[in-house]
């Protein structure tokens, strides 16, 4: 078979002009069941295939978030480790996002013209090794953990711009939402795996460092799973329109119809507030929770390793079952909403944020009163918070045509991560410096909790965001799925 055949693992590489054409070659490959299936289906490729490639890239996208919350999950070891204030701590995740947001456009640019599935392959490789290499640094050098942290965000920027418009070209309607939805799950149950697997490690091998050592065992798989199982679709395709109609177009001129585009702008913004909140409690909620207990006299300061880590156990816990159930009503809510309105995406987004922040705020102020109340308030406010994560990618690819999903995937990553998660871990650390008038425990509490109240007021604002983006979406979506390119570029 050879590799401008539809039924092959799509382009080569550093080409892009072989993919959606046919080859008469004659190798040996799929049975002519199989083949048949593939050549009767728009996208290339067979029911079957189409629901296990979804699979593989939700075990990827899983395995990127648990990867990226494991140094959350024993972020009181790695303070006592390297000796760092909240700042230098915050900025761990700072220098992760900033990587990940830089190089967003690179492979976004990537993936809307080469062979994506090579593209995911080579990031988390690269990604599996640097994040073993982090696990072998000494006490000295805290900037080498900085240094790898940002190198990490290299490969997962190659994964997350492009494996959202794969599941785009598989799918479409209500399939498209829910093959999403079933995505997105890996969010926060990733996140939530994260914490959970980094205590857990951490309490059973008495150092931190085993803690990292998990997910590039399992990167390895990934990587096979994606060589051996995944085969990518022809863009466009499965939505009537392949891509060789709509024609490529510049960089320039992509990013131009993007920026004219007012429902993603204004989504993008939603997000961008998504972005903040969940970024200053991905670091920061398990740190906090356990200088609550210390406040309360329910648990004694860390003064040697391993600390108590059995708040980013119990987070970790309500971070899964909240992510599944948020992620499961927006997308029910929406589907519902949408037999009644055409605005019902945004304003279901508009409603989790809104009714995440009273949760979030009151999470906060009762944590020096009830543990108990506090880890309720946490649960309602990201149950709330996780009804946008598949919607919002829902809305990018029906108000984006399929030549340009790429660029917007990665235009979208670096916006709401420039000011949403690149800088609110740095942001809350440091502002939590600023308001600590003794070096106390109780201090140490206290000008936490009220640099995470920022949280609630930014979350008011992205509702603010995608109630706006509910003025728009009907004219934006008509034009994208009517979209007649006006000549070649």
């Amino acid at each position: 078979m050879s590799l401008a055949d539809p039924t092959s693992d799509t382009t080569p590489f550093f080409s892009d002009d072989a993919e959606g054409e046919g080859s008469s070659d004659k190798d040996e490959g799929p049975s002519p069941q199989q083949q048949q299936q593939e050549e009767d289906s728009p996208s290339g490729l067979s029911k079957t295939r189409a629901f296990l490639t979804v699979g593989v890239l939700c075990y990827i996208n899983l395995l990127n978030y648990m990867d990226r919350f494991t140094v959350a999950g024993v972020l009181p070891d790695i303070e006592h480790f390297f000796s760092i204030s909240d700042g230098k701590s915050g900025l761990l995740q700072t220098v992760f996002i900033c990587s990940y947001m830089l190089l967003a456009p690179l492979f976004g640019y990537l993936g809307d013209r080469y062979n994506r599935k090579m593209i995911m392959c080579f990031g988390i490789a690269f990604w599996s090794i640097i994040t073993l290499a982090s696990s072998f640094i000494a006490k000295d050098y805290f900037w080498a953990l900085l240094l790898t942290r940002g190198l990490v965000g290299v490969g997962e920027a190659s994964y997350s711009t492009i494996a959202p418009t794969i599941i785009a070209d598989l799918f479409v309607k209500e399939k498209r939402t829910n093959m999403l939805s079933i995505f997105y799950f890996a969010i926060p149950v990733g996140s939530g795996l994260g914490y959970i697997v980094g205590s857990a490690v951490n309490d059973r091998a008495k150092d931190w460092h085993w803690a990292l050592r998990v997910t590039p065992a399992l990167g390895v798989v990934a990587v096979f799973l994606l060589v051996c199982v995944v085969k990518e679709p022809k863009r466009g395709a499965i939505e009537a329109r392949p891509e060789h109609t709509l024609h490529r177009t510049s960089w320039l001129a992509d990013m131009k119809a993007l920026c004219q585009n007012k429902s993603f702008i204004l989504s993008t913004f939603g997000f961008t507030a998504v972005a903040f909140v969940t970024g200053s409690l991905a670091l920061w909620a398990p740190a906090f929770l356990f200088r609550a207990a210390v406040f309360t006299g329910e648990k004694v300061p860390c003064v040697k390793e391993p600390c108590d880590t059995s708040d980013s156990l119990y987070f970790g816990v309500i971070t899964c079952i909240s992510g599944v159930l948020g992620v499961s009503m927006g997308v029910g809510i929406s589907q519902y909403l949408r037999k009644r309105t055409p605005r019902a995406d945004p304003l279901v987004c508009a409603a989790g944020l809104l009714l995440a922040a009273p949760f979030l705020y009151l999470s906060i102020i009762f944590a020096q009163k009830s543990t108990i109340a506090t880890y309720f308030f946490i649960f309602l406010g990201e149950t709330f918070l996780s009804m946008n994560w598949a919607i919002v990618a829902d809305i990018l690819l029906y108000v984006v045509v399929p030549t340009r999903r790429s660029t917007a995937e990665a235009f979208q990553i670096v916006l709401s991560h420039l000011l949403g998660d690149a800088g609110s871990p740095y942001l809350i650390g440091v502002v939590s410096d600023s308001l600590k008038q003794a070096d106390s425990y109780m201090w140490e509490f206290r000008s936490l909790q009220l640099s995470l109240l920022l949280c609630s007021f930014v979350a008011v604002g992205g509702g603010a965001f995608f109630l706006a983006t509910a003025l728009f979406i009907e004219k934006d979506r008509h034009r994208a799925e009517n979209y007649i390119p006006s000549g070649v570029h």
